[in-house]
């Protein structure tokens, strides 16, 4: 007789009692069914369906071209791979800015068409509406402060965000703005570990780093970066858990030669 056993998804409120209780969070990026599958049976607690698919699944040099479509593409196949960890969606560029309808609509999409269980939005102040919008509608939200990739043309470098004063008292005041908003919580990118760490500690909900130090409550990686199937990206925050990009070049040689040599297939691989 097979036992069969539930996996108990993990939720937003899983989040919060982790925040609790002081475990931490681990988070990674996802944008196809057989990565997600793999990433959700080792553990992983959040799939971000990043807008990051830009660069990394779609070879664009920022995050801004990849579109509502694609990001429901790639969505809807993390979602069918996890059966375990929570699963949100970046809401492209151009989808929210200024437009608390189209944020709300595009939210509706996602949820509809992708079965994802929330949306992440970039912003502070400026987003409130849309933030508050969504929320109407039963949607999870999770922020994003410090660096926003989808405003690079407005900061003109990928450098530490928050270092002047001005810049950091104004993300201590957006972070409990979208607290008090009712995100579920934050991702804090590229600022300095002891602001990080303060405005975690000041926050009720969970904060996730990305180059934010360790005082937050959890980290989150680009997933092609930490298998080191990228090798050209090496920022101080990422640690290379394994060397894919060798890995891979190697198989594929491997496989050339055997071809090649009439190696492969042998007796045994063929019928």
């Amino acid at each position: 007789m097979s036992i069969h056993t539930e996996v108990k998804r993990i939720t937003t409120h899983t989040l919060q009692r982790m925040k609790q209780k002081g475990e931490k969070i681990a988070m990674l990026t996802a944008y196809d069914y057989s990565f997600a599958r793999l990433l959700d049976e080792a553990g992983i607690d959040v799939l971000l369906v990043g807008d990051s698919a830009s660069n990394v699944m779609a070879g664009h040099e920022t995050t801004l071209p990849i579109t509502l479509d694609q990001m429901i593409y790639h969505a809807a196949s993390v979602v069918r791979g996890a059966k375990r960890s929570l699963v949100l969606v970046d809401l492209p560029f151009g989808h929210y800015q200024g437009n608390s309808k189209e944020a709300l609509q595009s939210t509706i999409r996602i949820m509809k068409e992708t079965g994802a269980h929330g949306i992440k939005l970039e912003g502070g102040e400026e987003i409130l509406e849309s933030v508050k919008r969504i929320l109407t509608a039963g949607v999870p939200v999770m922020g994003h402060l410090g660096l926003t990739p989808q405003s690079i043309y407005k900061f003109g470098t990928y450098n530490v965000r928050a270092q002047e004063e001005a810049e950091a008292e104004k993300l201590r005041r957006d972070a409990l703005l979208l607290e008090e908003a009712g995100c579920f919580a934050l991702v804090l990118e590229k600022i300095p570990a002891q602001l990080a760490t303060e405005v975690s500690q000041s926050l009720r909900i969970p904060t996730i780093s990305i180059g934010a130090g360790g005082g937050c409550d959890g980290q989150v990686l680009v997933m092609h970066d930490m298998l080191g199937i990228n090798n050209e990206f090496n920022p101080r925050f990422l640690r290379r858990y394994a060397d894919l990009y060798a890995v891979v070049n190697g198989a594929v040689k491997q496989y050339i030669k055997d071809v090649r040599s009439g190696d492969f297939p042998n007796e045994s691989e063929q019928y």
